[in-house]
């Protein structure tokens, strides 16, 4: 099952998370502190760089699949990261705005390009499907791993070593990640589908080249300009989801209802992600003013460090989720993938529900307890686990297999389109510039917030377990199509 190619992914990923979530949780203070921004622009930055990158896995589908192949994209991908940071750092030294948003356009292109290229060949390391479904939430673990590393780490290692030190060590690790994928190039070519292995033309180097100069721009653009930004991210998609729809005109009828699974798994993603994005924006402001002390009184915690503690359940959840799923299985139950998205919306709306008790109930100090955050992110990274690796496998198991990177795509869609609404809901807690956090505000703007979050919740379990059925009936309905369609075969 494992061998040195998932492995060598694995540990790829897990650069990924140490260089990517070290920028990611060193940026609220960043524009706060030293750019001086307000808490509401600020959440929309950093919610944005947190969901955009996956929005641009649509251009990252489509290069893997026609242009480039999964091998080629997933190695640009760490070149865009390296000079992103390049940027970025250059950015962080002259207090040049322009230039640190460039950075951050260039490492969210990035994150396009390797988000639908890294699970399509990852999966070909495998000899099976059913062992790729055992693997994938290991290499979830793996990549919480250096997200965890990244987050908890990088806050105290930027009070001596400043902003651009922590960039200049995310530039390192992707850079890491980038050496190990280029000498391991010719195993890898080997593993992808036929565009792996050809070489790419001169006419197919010049659309990328175009592709990606109108894609960083843009993307620079919607950094630049939030107001417009977001909308811009709403448009593109809808039209990649529009794009998708058009697609299943074209295939039989059994490729058509399965195609039909992917969107209504893409519907129920979109909904979980707008409470995952809550931690980069609104739980994240909430720990900055909020969270007093040491974790259990003795180990030293940063406010904006409180996102650490979802990566560090994620590594432990990834094993925690397979063995319990695998337990289950062996025990005659199988669950599938829409009913156990509803299993993670209970898990939220525990996590939520308990953010809202302590929120609403906070004292007059308006400090909250670093175990009460712990709690909170025990539920969440459960539920988020069950997501992030369940549904990626199951769009691969229904996918098309000429459109399958594009397809995994629409899971990055659905990322990016609710952390930028999930964005967007967040500034509704943000304190004006100067204001002061008082026990009224914080039980009032703060509780009822995170109150209506959590009755939501509780209707997205109804609504994923209906889902599931609906789900279930489409893909029955499938294999009757394809049985008839044999059977036709055979007679002729």
């Amino acid at each position: 099952m494992w061998n040195k190619l998932n492995k060598s992914m694995m540990l790829c990923q897990m650069l990924f998370g140490l260089s990517f979530y070290g920028v990611l949780v060193s940026l609220t203070r960043f524009f706060l502190e030293d750019l001086n921004y307000g808490e509401s622009d600020t959440m929309m930055v950093v919610g944005a760089f947190a969901a955009i990158g996956p929005l641009f896995a649509i251009a990252g589908g489509f290069i893997a699949d026609k242009i480039l192949g999964a091998y080629r994209s997933l190695t640009i991908s760490y070149v865009a990261f390296v000079a992103g940071y390049a940027l970025l750092i250059a950015g962080a030294t002259t207090m040049h705005v322009p230039t640190a948003m460039a950075g951050l356009a260039l490492a969210s292109y990035g994150r396009g390009l390797m988000s639908p290229s890294y699970p399509s060949l990852y999966k070909r390391t495998f000899s099976s499907q059913k062992e790729f479904e055992k693997g994938y939430p290991i290499n979830y673990s793996v990549n919480n791993i250096g997200a965890f590393a990244g987050q908890y780490f990088f806050p105290i290692l930027v009070l001596y070593i400043g902003f651009t030190g922590g960039f200049i060590l995310s530039a390192v690790m992707a850079a890491v990640a980038l050496f190990l994928l280029v000498i391991l190039q010719k195993p890898f070519s080997a593993l992808g589908k036929s565009i792996d292995q050809k070489t790419v033309s001169a006419k197919s180097w010049f659309i990328f080249a175009i592709v990606s100069f109108i894609m960083v721009a843009l993307v620079f653009f919607m950094f630049s300009n939030m107001d417009i930004g977001q909308n811009i991210v709403y448009a593109i998609g809808l039209l990649a989801i529009g794009y998708f729809i058009s697609l299943m005109f074209k295939v039989d009828p059994a490729e058509k209802l399965r195609m039909g699974t992917i969107l209504i798994m893409t519907f129920l993603t979109t909904c979980f992600f707008v409470y995952y994005g809550q931690m980069m924006t609104s739980m994240n402001i909430v720990a900055l003013n909020t969270l007093k002390g040491s974790l259990f009184g003795f180990i030293p915690l940063q406010p904006e460090a409180a996102m650490a503690m979802n990566p560090l359940w994620c590594m432990l959840g990834g094993p925690l989720v397979a063995l319990a799923f695998s337990t289950l299985e062996k025990k005659g139950i199988h669950l599938s993938t829409a009913i156990k998205v509803s299993a993670a919306f209970v898990l939220t709306a525990i996590a939520f529900g308990i953010l809202t008790f302590f929120v609403s109930n906070v004292g007059a100090d308006v400090a909250i307890r670093p175990e009460v955050f712990l709690a909170v992110h025990f539920f969440q990274a459960l539920a988020e686990v069950i997501v992030g690796s369940m549904v990626v496998a199951f769009i691969l198991s229904v996918a098309p297999q000429h459109i399958e990177n594009f397809s995994v795509s629409l899971f990055s869609v659905a990322i990016a389109l609710s952390g930028i609404l999930g964005a967007a809901l967040s500034t509704h807690i943000a304190l004006e510039k100067g204001q002061v956090l008082t026990q009224q505000i914080a039980q009032h703007v703060y509780g009822e917030y995170f109150q209506m979050l959590t009755i939501m919740a509780v209707v997205m379990i109804g609504v994923a377990l209906i889902a599931a059925k609906l789900i279930s009936i489409m893909l029955n309905k499938a294999e009757q199509y394809d049985a008839i369609s044999n059977n036709e075969l055979k007679v002729s």
